[in-house]
């Protein structure tokens, strides 16, 4: 049974995550995770985006944040958003040095929501210009979670599912439609 969703995107994701999230019933039992390339320094009104487009709560993840299913927490600009593995699972914003030049980072949140979820933990990588996210689908596919990306085709942006695609051998490989549907039914099992 699945207990976490992350999603990783950069530029060309917005309006698809917005998309996914629409998709999630009220009653989605999954806590998930956003984690967006951001320009440094500016004031992120995402959380207040995707909010508009979901019936799930949506807010911007805090420090030692208690990690609530059906709740949608979304990473803030310039800070690393890692999953504590000790229980109850909380969060921890770190301004570690950036990775592949982003803060946040889809690899910092990928492996460390992988570290503590296991094989309860769904990745899916959207659009994005850098291979952000491939190290951390990496660690996902290792600890038996299931790993979801973007037909490339898709993406406005191909680089980052085309890197993860060549990096890992991924679950699946689908256009937005099909991961609506398939983000809907693994809730159902």
């Amino acid at each position: 049974m699945y207990k976490m969703l992350v999603i990783g995107l950069s530029a060309g994701g917005i309006p698809l995550v917005k998309r996914l999230l629409a998709a999630l019933p009220k009653e989605y039992s999954l806590a998930v995770v956003v984690v967006a390339h951001l320009l440094q320094g500016c004031e992120s009104h995402l959380a207040h985006t995707l909010g508009a487009a979901t019936d799930l709560p949506v807010t911007m993840a805090r420090d030692k944040e208690l990690i609530v299913a059906g709740h949608i927490y979304v990473a803030p600009p310039d800070y690393h958003l890692r999953v504590e593995q000790k229980l109850p699972h909380t969060f921890s914003l770190s301004e570690d040095k950036p990775v592949k030049s982003v803060r946040p980072s889809i690899d910092v949140l990928f492996k460390s929501a992988a570290e503590a979820f296991d094989s309860s933990l769904i990745a899916v990588i959207l659009s994005g210009a850098n291979s952000d996210g491939a190290d951390g689908m990496v660690s996902v596919k290792q600890l038996g979670g299931l790993c979801i990306v973007l037909d490339p085709l898709e993406a406005e942006f191909n680089t980052m599912p085309d890197a993860i695609i060549a990096k890992v051998d991924v679950d699946y490989v689908v256009g937005v439609e099909d991961m609506m549907s398939l983000l809907v039914s693994v809730d159902e099992k």
